[in-house]
């Protein structure tokens, strides 16, 4: 039951805030590709070394995206997709508690999509589910962007009310790298994210910490040390990571003193004794099959709420492997709002995914090794993802929930072949002009310590 409410909460967000209003129409994008579709390709010169602190184009974020609302919707659906893809792959594998942002994890990768090329661009693309490059970074800044109102929009300041959503993204980029100034221009433009230099090649341990500092004040210290010592080397080029931190009261808060210890019943049957929450009388959204029931939870801000999916005794493993995008939508158009007695535990844990592995299981493989292709990020190739690693945290009582979430995606550059030249005794040389090959100087070294 709990894996099933805590993996809703940042979906049902993304369903429940967006708007009854339509934003002006934009030309309708074409259909998706079957074969890779870059950005067209900014004039040069187009590369960018990272030198100064913080390097991004000179553009400001698109704070009103031009994007018709059914492409916002044809956006969250895919998302919801994506996010119950990546729920049957991880059950498959783990059988603990589990809360992790999809939405987290969406953001990230988009952001390396921007720069994807090739038959990477198109298995990202099949096993997140994105949109064609054209359209998915614009609708996603456009959702991101309501989201974004969801808190600026709460100016109760008391605790019975609190709300607060707050979505980061920041990217680390290795001081000289030539970077494409039209990736630059879409994390400005779509991600509100400039490139901070780092010099992973000769301190990858102080951009370490550097990097875990910002994860650490992004999610209220929730997540902190998700990268652990080693995971950045000299041969990291880049690193992108996205936060996020959800606080809420409920709307019908618990009574603390009707909180009481009681029996929660494991899949295998044994019992343990947990701390049980108790409310009466509240009317909210509900619903039943003959396979579970489902109450929805809504807290103290407008527009944000928690289902949660009860199984039927015996039932948790079918119902589990039906939660698909679609079961989703039919359950929530079958709610029905009734008077409801709940009992519910506390609760607070978190997880942490490898993502790589994950991914590529799902059919995303090219993007983690030598034959990807980012060209879309930097001039030539060699670049891969060399990690990519999730966190979520949360904190279920009777005031309401506090949960945090980030993704890192590291990105490495490939190591050639290595070789070792020695010169210890007499050789040749030549100075030419490369592209020609013209020879300007021609040489020979016999005597090193001799002076003609």
């Amino acid at each position: 039951m709990k894996r099933l409410a805590l993996l809703t909460t940042i979906l049902l967000l993304l369903a429940a805030c967006t708007p009854a209003t339509k934003p002006p129409a934009a030309t309708p994008p074409p259909a998706p590709p079957t074969a890779a579709t870059p950005v067209a390709p900014t004039p040069e010169p187009d590369l960018i070394r990272p030198e100064s602190d913080l390097i991004r184009a000179d553009l400001p974020r698109l704070l009103a995206p031009d994007v018709d609302q059914t492409e916002i919707e044809r956006l969250v659906q895919a998302h919801n997709q994506f996010a119950f893809d990546l729920y049957q792959a991880i059950r498959a594998e783990s059988d603990k508690n589990l809360i992790y942002s999809p939405y987290s994890i969406w953001q990230a990768f988009a952001m390396v999509y921007a720069g994807a090329r090739g038959q990477t661009e198109v298995e990202m693309a099949a096993v997140l589910r994105f949109l064609p490059q054209e359209l998915h970074h614009l609708a996603f800044n456009a959702l991101d962007q309501r989201l974004a109102a969801l808190t600026a929009g709460d100016s109760d300041d008391e605790e019975s009310d609190r709300f607060e959503l707050t979505i980061a993204n920041a990217v680390w980029g290795q001081i000289g790298m030539p970077f494409r100034q039209a990736y630059l221009e879409i994390l400005a433009q779509q991600y509100g994210a400039g490139l901070r230099a780092s010099d992973f090649a000769q301190q990858p341990e102080a951009a370490r910490e550097e990097i875990n500092g910002w994860i650490a004040e992004q999610t209220a210290e929730r997540i902190q040390d998700i990268l652990p010592p080693g995971s950045i080397d000299p041969t990291t080029r880049l690193v992108l990571a996205n936060a996020i931190y959800f606080n809420a009261a409920w709307r019908f808060t618990f009574n603390e003193e009707a909180t009481q210890d009681g029996p929660f019943t494991l899949l295998d049957g044994r019992q343990v004794t947990v701390p049980l929450m108790r409310q009466s009388g509240m009317r909210v959204l509900y619903a039943e099959g003959p396979d579970y029931q489902a109450v929805t939870l809504p807290y103290a801000a407008d527009g944000v709420q928690m289902m949660i999916i009860l199984p039927a005794a015996g039932q948790f493993a079918a119902v589990e492997a039906a939660l698909s995008a679609d079961f989703l939508d039919g359950l929530r158009r079958q709610t029905e709002l009734r008077d409801v007695t709940l009992t519910m535990p506390r609760f607070e844990f978190d997880s942490d995914l490898d993502l790589r592995q994950l991914l590529t299981n799902l059919g995303m493989v090219e993007s983690f090794g030598g034959a990807a292709d980012f060209s879309g990020i930097v001039d030539g190739g060699g670049l891969f993802i060399s990690d990519a690693l999730h966190r979520g945290t949360i904190t279920v009582d009777e005031e309401g929930t506090e949960a945090a979430a980030v993704t890192v995606i590291v990105v490495s550059e490939s190591m050639l072949e290595t070789a070792e030249v020695t010169l210890d005794r007499p050789f040749i040389f030549t100075i030419m002009e490369q592209q020609t090959g013209t020879l300007l100087f021609v040489g020979r070294v016999l005597n090193p310590a001799a002076s003609d």
